[in-house]
């Protein structure tokens, strides 16, 4: 309760309470105009602070009755509040306090506010140095607001606004009290709950409605229940408000957009050195070539590159990116410059296939099995990085590629044959020629080379040099795996694993059937084998799975119906092959079947009997059969005797 006739310092809260006219009702109106007013900034006509720390808790100001408008003055004096308007002094120290917290605060707001506030606020501060100037050289106020405005700075009654903004304000304060205030009309309109649902769920869209079409639906919703809505820009408003702008991102442009909303990642090279990392990847040339069966392509380069130094050290061009093509890339890799430490590539099918990563467990691609061939990156030791699928980031090769794609699509013997890198970004010369194989290979390789040696990069290693030049330094210094010929072998053939045929022994694979004599102890066993796709007419090469080198087997060619010449050859393979198990069996040193009866040992004619232990009396059932009289037959004088013998030894048992 506020107590009558002593009271000259007051909170935001209680001159709120106390409802006074020329001051708003509400606690947060109340600061609002204390902040426009600068009335923690304010002194007396001595210098002395208007307002001050609160003592209590919770802290805040308060401020002194001099700041407030008159008839808010009068009003407490009616009431016998306050006496009169005489401001009571307060301890020294706390009303500086009070202003040193005021002005932190307000220079905080300053800097926070934008290029223009600033540059306005400098512009007023100006202009009130000159009027004081004007007075300094003895004109009054009045004189030296009128010579400012004849200037053209500002109209008379706009100068008087800012000096009154400034009065009572220390000199080096002025600038954020002179910064322009600009506010909104006042409370935002409201929007009904399910018309902004309806409008949120419409703009937050993969389709990426426009926020005009997204209102006017809205509107329409409006309209069928009867409800009024704000203006477009309200809504608009109040999208920026209150949905986080990575919403905005993610449910309109997806997650791959809001991913490239964060920073990139800076991966270092400055620990590497050349050939111990690789990364390969395709790419599809925007150019128009002529095979030599007169089918139009674009191709498609299969291309490696060092991770350290950026430089592309073996390509393929081809028709499709294949297995093959990438194969054969790596043996041109291992055979000029030797076998990488790393590599990182990704999932694609020419990239996962078994024939070059198979072993690896952590691929994204294929089925993997247990018995499955082992690759060629997997059997040389070279550890496989597999690159986040659809995203370029992952492998620099991709900013090679780029340079490519102007240096070489481009290219001017390619004019007419320049697809574009996208449909609608076709040239006016689309399609008019096609270019000849042969000449885009030969084109490509010298648009590869230029890359590699154009001076000025900017890389992390280059520093103004080719990547010739950095791949050169650091390969000569660096730990190379060098290439055997067993290991060329291994690169130019891929592997693949087949079931031999359980009653002829032969392969059958890529429609074709391979066999050799040496193929009989392998009836029904599953092999691996290893072949030259390019040249299925070769031998192939018997693994079995552990990767152990069994044999070669040569391809069975078909032979014509009346061919005699290859019913000739076969008969002589067939005699071959009888003479070779005849060879074979007598090496076995193997018995006749007559040495093998003649070991078989003899056998006694009489045989010893068992001697029972316990005789059991047998009785006929009836008498038919014991009065039936016996065939005569010829006594078997041996078994009479033997029974007479074993007579003797019975004996009777209760």
């Amino acid at each position: 309760m506020i107590q009558s006739g002593t009271k000259t310092w007051f909170t935001a809260a209680e001159l709120a309470d106390l409802a006074l006219p020329g001051l708003p009702r509400i606690k947060r109106k109340v600061n609002e105009r204390a902040a426009e007013e600068r009335w923690a900034l304010a002194v007396d006509s001595r210098g002395a602070p208007l307002a001050r720390p609160r003592a209590g808790r919770g802290g805040g100001l308060e401020y002194s009755i001099r700041v407030l408008p008159a008839i808010s003055r009068a009003e407490l004096v009616r009431r016998g509040i306050s006496i009169d308007g005489q401001v009571h002094s307060s301890p020294d120290g706390v009303g500086a306090d009070a202003a040193g917290i005021a002005a932190s605060q307000l220079w905080s707001w300053y800097e926070a506010q934008n290029a223009k506030t600033r540059a306005e606020a400098e512009r007023r501060l100006d202009a009130v140095q000159r009027i004081e100037r004007y007075e300094a050289a003895g004109l009054t106020r009045s004189m030296a607001v009128s010579a400012v405005a004849q200037e053209g700075v500002a109209g008379q009654s706009t100068l008087w606004a800012w000096l009154k903004l400034v009065e009572g304000i220390a000199a080096h304060d002025r600038l954020p009290c002179l910064a322009p205030r600009r506010r909104g009309g006042g409370c935002a309109a409201p929007i009904d709950a399910a018309v902004w649902q309806y409008f949120k769920s419409d703009f937050l869209r993969p389709e990426q409605p426009t926020l005009s079409s997204c209102y006017a639906r809205a509107k329409e919703i409006a309209d069928a229940q009867a409800l009024s809505i704000p203006c477009e820009k309200t809504f608009a408003r109040r999208l920026e408000r209150e949905v986080d702008p990575r919403v905005i991102i993610a449910r309109r442009e997806g997650a791959e957009a809001l991913r490239r909303s964060m920073p990139a990642q800076k991966r270092s090279v400055a620990g590497l050195h050349a050939m111990e990392i690789v990364n390969i990847d395709g790419h599809k040339f925007d150019v128009f070539v002529a095979l030599d069966d007169g089918r139009i392509i674009r191709p498609m380069m299969v291309a490696i590159q060092d991770v350290y130094s950026r430089k592309i050290l073996a390509w393929r061009i081809g028709e499709t990116e294949s297995a093959v093509q990438t194969r054969l890339a790596f043996a041109d890799l291992f055979r000029d410059f030797g076998i990488p430490k790393h590599c990182l590539l990704d999932n694609g099918r020419a990239f996962a296939s078994k024939w070059i990563t198979g072993g690896a467990v952590t691929r994204f691609r294929f089925k993997i099995k247990e018995d499955e061939p082992t690759g060629l990156l997997t059997s040389l030791g070279i550890q496989i990085h597999w690159a986040t699928p659809y995203r370029g980031q992952s492998k620099p090769i991709e900013r090679g590629f780029r340079d490519l794609c102007d240096s070489v699509a481009k290219h001017p013997a390619f004019a007419g044959a320049y697809t574009g890198n996208k449909p609608d970004a076709k040239p006016e010369n689309y399609a008019s020629k096609a270019v000849p194989f042969a000449e885009f290979v030969a084109i490509a390789t010298r648009g590869i080379a230029m890359h590699n040696a154009k001076t000025g990069r900017r890389t992390e290693t280059a520093n103004g040099q080719s990547f010739d030049q950095v791949f050169a330094a650091s390969y000569a210094q660096a730990p190379i795996g060098k290439a055997t010929p067993e290991v060329m072998r291994l690169a130019l053939l891929a592997a693949e694993q087949v079931n031999v045929d359980r009653k002829t022994g032969e392969l059958r694979f890529m429609g074709n059937r391979y066999w050799s004599p040496s193929m009989s102890n392998l009836h029904g066993r599953k092999v691996t084998v290893r072949f030259d796709p390019d040249d299925l007419h070769q031998a192939l090469h018997v693994y079995d799975t552990a990767g152990t080198y069994l044999t070669s087997a040569e391809l069975l060619e078909d032979a014509g119906f009346l061919d005699v010449a290859s019913a000739k050859k076969r008969a002589r393979q067939e005699s071959d092959w009888r003479k070779a198990v005849r060879t074979a069996s007598e090496m076995e040193d193997l018995l006749t079947a007559e040495q093998l009866a003649a070991m078989i040992p003899d056998y006694e004619d009489e045989l010893e009997l068992p001697e029972p232990q316990v005789i059991r009396a047998v009785h006929h059932r009836g008498t038919a059969a014991a009065l039936k009289p016996a065939r005569r037959t010829a006594p078997d004088t041996n078994f009479m005797e033997r029974f007479a013998a074993a007579e003797t030894r019975l004996r009777v048992v209760d």
